[in-house]
């Protein structure tokens, strides 16, 4: 089956029910491989088969839900998707503005003149607010004396024209939209806010019309016209602080594309022009001055100067760069003038795709979500279910006026427990975390990712390039006797012949080195590279072969004499090469692999962490050893075949662990994508950074310390969340239903419901935005 994937915007979610609603519905849809629907991004991410399904029965089906599908006709880039939800999150953010500050002066009033009202109604119920609001009831009839005079039935009327605008303004889209949710089968948070307020509404529209004909029958005319002002006034209060709360958890994405630079110089025609970034195409000759931001990827072709690359890697030491070497877009050239050839430009960049990633980051679901989603499958209706319970028993058992007792209640229970809280839990921890791991230079591909790394139990390094720094040196030719005719740099020439063929890091250490003694190169044939050996090839006519112990079995070369000469040199930190010609080892080449400044305080804190280190490699017991020592790692397992990598990680993880394995080569791809968190240097190849599921930008193993105190920082975070959105629920709900007053007297009002509601929205979020300051100054 071939598999695509959609992105399609989804609006009117306001909370878990919602998405929850829409990704159970995708995902029984046939032809639709697994389905992610976010809340916070208002987005769905759709595998599915493209022969069984069509992307317009997707949108179909997600409108069946009643909400709005739209999938744009060409995919924007990541900076017009944020230009467009910020614009959108502004409007909105206007309108909740605006429908709050009315509702909340309504609320207000009512709350004064219902203080009045009920001294003007005999037997009406001892709401603990109103007796605090009585005496301002009071004051406010000192002040406007006309207040004083008018009479139940005209302060009644008077609530019911103030509270109008709120129902049918201000708070009109709660019930529009549990309307749409009633009429295909679903219900919501709007649900629970229109059942609650309609019917405390609809019961005070009641009583307004026929206040006297329920008086006569001993019915006390009491309205609620002020709980549904405040209700709705305080829901839109959660509703404006989770909007601007929401507009801060992608600040990290609107950093990023603010680091690039708006012009460029460019070479064209002789002649040196300014142009606007967009114009700039590949291949481009491009000037970059000091203090300018550099912008595109390229490479120096003349010129040098130290660049700062923190906004990359987070690494704030600046980085001297030279013709030949690698610049990237957005990075700030600190001192020298260099110009470059553009390779990457606009999307293709560096940075572009960083940000991609951290987007589709911030979209995916963490595997914690789904206890929150299956919650909320069940949530609403049950919570529908207790109101009528609530209203049952205060009905049978409360005093009296009973049903306005029941109603109170039951209103209470619908208020208080909307789950908005449980929706906002997990992703806004993911979007916060995700956008402050790439400032930080580590960039996390999925939540998947960021939730697994802080159970990791066992980091696996690769040795070279990745404990070490992956540039490594000559250190020593040496001939063996029986061909001193060869000579160093005949050796050398030689072996640069065939290695020059081949990418691994050792190979361009001896080209460097015969580059460096100007020494001419000869053509080689039949090159052959075995992984984890050596190569192969024919060079003026002989058979020459360099690479490790078994290689030269292989050759029919015995390496056994000059045994104790490789663990000498091995001993001394050096990886030792044979190089063999026609079936005779005919000499040494010593390549020193230094190990990164940052190795041994990345893995003294790794430990510290509860972590264990492994080291793999593919290079002599001895020299990995000694590699080990200095990083302070004790277990290290050597000479493996890339294959032999993969079947180490699987031993350890039969033995029940979770494993993250730390790589950067095409030979460690295979066991990066068989830990369980595959973290690549990013430094490596494109092969290992497309294994990885996080990705260290700035090359230091450092970035595996912040990955797993990220992650274990952002999963307590998120288990505070949810627990505490289900703790208020599992405590909100059965004192808003009563279960405290035969004891307290206490009984929650729909307002003091309704304020707790917001509250706990609002602090989920806020949580959450304390992960922006994460990583940063814990080392």
């Amino acid at each position: 089956m071939t598999t695509s994937t959609a992105e399609i915007e989804v609006s009117g979610m306001t909370c878990a029910a919602c998405s929850g609603r829409v990704q159970r519905t995708l995902e029984k849809t046939p032809g639709v491989a697994s389905a992610s629907v976010n809340l916070m991004t208002g987005s769905a991410t759709v595998d599915y088969d493209p022969d069984a399904v069509s992307i317009d029965r997707l949108l179909e089906t997600i409108r069946g839900t009643g909400y709005g599908a739209e999938r744009p006709a060409s995919r924007p880039s990541t900076e017009e998707l944020l230009e467009v939800q910020d614009k959108a999150r502004e409007a909105e953010t206007r309108e909740l503005s605006r429908k709050f500050a009315l509702s909340i002066v309504v609320a207000v009033l009512s709350m004064l003149l219902s203080a009045r009202l009920a001294e003007l109604t005999p037997g009406a119920m001892a709401d603990p607010f109103m007796r605090l609001m009585m005496p301002l009831g009071q004051s406010l009839a000192q002040v406007a004396p006309w207040i004083a005079s008018l009479s139940a039935a005209a302060l009644r009327f008077a609530l019911l024209v103030l509270t109008l605008p709120v129902v049918g303004w201000a708070g009109r889209h709660f019930y529009t939209r549990a309307w749409t949710a009633l009429q295909h089968g679903g219900a919501n948070m709007n649900t629970l806010i229109a059942v609650g307020t309609g019917a405390a509404f609809l019961f005070s529209l009641a009583v307004t019309l026929a206040g006297d004909w329920l008086q006569s029958h001993g019915i006390p005319a009491q309205v609620y016209y002020e709980s549904v002002t405040w209700i709705i006034a305080l829901v839109l209060l959660g509703n404006l602080l989770e909007s601007r709360a929401k507009g801060r958890t992608s600040g990290a994405l609107r950093r990023l594309i603010r680091l690039r630079p708006t012009s460029a110089r460019v070479m064209r025609g002789g002649v040196e022009r300014e142009i606007p970034l967009e114009q700039v195409t590949e291949g481009d000759e491009i000037v970059v001055r000091p203090g300018e931001k550099i912008p595109a990827d390229g490479t120096i072709l003349d010129g040098s100067s130290y660049v700062d690359e923190s906004m990359l890697t987070g690494e704030a030491i600046p980085v001297f760069k030279r013709p030949g070497d690698r610049v990237i877009g957005a990075t700030l050239n600190r001192n020298g003038a260099f110009r470059f050839r553009a390779v990457h430009v606009g999307q293709d960049t560096v940075l572009a795709q960083i940000i991609r990633l951290v987007q589709q980051a911030q979209g995916s679901k963490a595997p914690i979500q789904r206890l929150a989603d299956r919650i909320s499958a069940v949530f609403v209706p049950v919570v529908i279910a207790l109101a009528v319970v609530t209203f049952g028993v205060w009905l049978v058992l409360g005093p009296p006026p009973a049903y306005l007792w029941a109603l109170v209640a039951a209103v209470s229970v619908l208020i208080i427990a909307c789950p908005c809280a449980m929706g906002l839990a997990v992703p806004t921890a993911v979007m916060v975390s995700t956008g402050r791991g790439a400032e930080q230079g580590v960039l996390i591909k999925r939540a998947e990712a960021l939730e697994r790394s802080g159970a990791i139990d066992v980091v696996v390094f690769d040795k070279t390039g990745t404990v070490t720094e992956g540039r490594p040196a000559v250190r020593l030719v040496e001939p063996v006797a029986g061909h001193a005719e060869v000579k160093q740099e005949g050796l050398l020439r030689l072996a640069a012949s065939v290695e020059h063929l081949s990418e691994h890091p050792y190979a361009e250490a001896i080209v460097a080195e015969a580059g460096r003694l100007a020494l001419a190169l000869s053509p080689a044939s039949e090159f052959e590279a075995m992984p984890g050996e050596g190569v192969f090839g024919i060079v003026d006519g002989r058979r020459v072969a360099v690479g490790n112990a078994k290689l030269m079995r292989d050759a029919g070369a015995d390496p056994a004499p000059l045994q104790s000469r490789v663990e000498q040199l091995a001993a001394e930190g050096n990886t030792v090469m044979y190089v063999a010609m026609d079936g005779a080892i005919a000499g040494l080449i010593a390549v020193a692999d230094p190990i990164r400044s940052t190795s041994a305080e990345a893995v003294r804190q790794l430990k510290q962490l509860g972590l264990e280190i492994v080291m793999l490699t593919g290079d002599n017991r001895r020299t990995a050893e000694a590699v080990a020592k200095l990083a302070g790692i004790e277990r290290v397992v050597a000479e493996l075949l890339p294959d032999q990598k993969l079947d180490v990680v699987r031993r350890i993880q039969a033995g029940g662990k979770t494993v993250a394995v730390v790589g950067d080569g095409l030979n460690d791809a295979p066991a990066l994508a068989q830990a369980d968190i595959g973290i690549a240097m990013g430094t490596g190849v494109d092969v290992a950074v497309e294994a990885a599921a996080i990705i260290l930008m700035r090359g230091d193993l450092l970035g595996v310390v912040d990955a797993v105190k990220l992650s274990r920082r952002t999963m307590r975070i998120i288990r505070q969340n949810l627990f505490w959105a289900f703790v208020y629920n599992v405590v909100g709900i059965p004192v808003a239903a009563g279960i405290l007053y035969p004891v307290l007297g206490l009984l929650l009002t729909p307002s003091m419901a309704a304020a707790a509601m917001a509250a706990s929205s609002v602090s989920v979020v806020t949580n959450s935005l304390r992960l922006r300051k994460a990583v940063s100054g814990e080392r």
